[in-house]
């Protein structure tokens, strides 16, 4: 006799399984699975022992603030600690999530983060909902202002940058290709003023990734990116070598976003055709894959993820 088949839902959970926005930190998965059964003490741990390590304290709030129940619980961690600061940011950009979904009311989400940026000055987590704010409902000078404001209190910011570079990627995407476009000069700024060491040195592979986003949703590319003639130019292939490079160089086994970097590089290397380069970016990302850039500019991630790297080890 065949067996049964599987529940229905089975597949569902492995692909989110295999998209878990906690990444390969698996103190900050075992809080979340806390945080939703109401034990917001697990959070409060994991943000003081996070301190100001800045890029690791707003992927592991953010992570967190996504959930649909953490506004909730960031209250009633509020109520019992009315002075925390973390407390305060968390619920900040909850609500910040929950509005850019339609759940909440965005001055609402605004206002809470205003004052969670007054509670923790130094801290640039809250204004990243803000700047999520800005971007979607706002103006272009409202956002400038305020990733400035988050450069201000730590230059290098990983989450920032990246959120900078897709609001200026869709920026004219109506108009057609632009070699000469902002957003590649914008990115290229970046990764020149960080350090040597600094995973904004692949900020430039990202730029082209959102520009082909922006450019195939406005119909000027095909869309899947393989056939796209985006990653072909010669600026474009002297970007991609310039990021493979840093990558050999410098890779950072600690930074908290790293495999979202890696991810981006695996994808152009993929549209650049360079599949032993590819393989060698799968092999270091193993499981954990990113929606972005492999949904883009609107495909389901973990098909376009798995077609990819089954293609590139195969051919390595």
């Amino acid at each position: 006799m065949s067996p049964p088949p599987p529940p229905l839902g089975r597949s569902r959970e492995r692909a989110a399984r295999s998209l878990d926005e906690a990444l390969d930190d698996a103190e900050l998965a075992a809080v979340r699975a806390s945080l939703a059964q109401g034990r917001w003490q697990s959070a409060r741990s994991l943000l003081v022992h996070t301190g100001d390590d800045w890029d690791r304290r707003c992927h592991r709030v953010t992570v967190l603030a996504r959930e649909q129940y953490t506004a909730a619980w960031a209250r009633d961690w509020l109520l019992t600690e009315p002075g925390s600061g973390d407390a305060a940011v968390l619920l900040g950009l909850a609500l910040t999530h929950q509005a850019l979904r339609g759940r909440a009311e965005p001055h609402h989400a605004r206002d809470t983060c205003r004052a969670a940026t007054a509670r923790m000055p130094a801290d640039p987590t809250p204004w990243i909902g803000l700047l999520l704010l800005e971007r979607a409902q706002g103006t272009p000078e409202g956002t400038e202002r305020i990733f400035h404001e988050i450069r201000a209190r730590y230059a290098d910011h990983h989450h920032a940058h990246h959120l900078m570079v897709a609001h200026l990627a869709a920026r004219r995407a109506e108009t057609g290709p632009d070699p000469l476009h902002e957003v590649y000069d914008f990115a290229t700024w970046a990764a020149e003023q960080a350090p040597a060491d600094s995973p904004l040195a692949i900020l430039p592979v990202v730029a082209h990734a959102e520009r082909y986003r922006a450019l195939a949703l406005a119909g000027h590319e095909p869309a899947d990116p393989v056939g796209s003639r985006h990653w072909a130019g010669g600026r474009a292939r002297q970007v991609m070598k310039a990021a493979f490079d840093w990558w050999l160089e410098w890779e950072h086994e600690g930074h908290p976003r790293r495999l979202l970097d890696l991810n981006f590089l695996a994808h152009a290397k993929v549209c650049e055709g360079r599949g032993a380069e590819a393989a060698a970016l799968f092999h270091r990302i193993g499981e954990h894959l990113t929606a972005a850039p492999w949904s883009y500019p609107d495909r389901d991630p973990l098909t376009a993820f798995r077609t990819a790297r089954a293609a590139a080890l195969g051919r390595a």
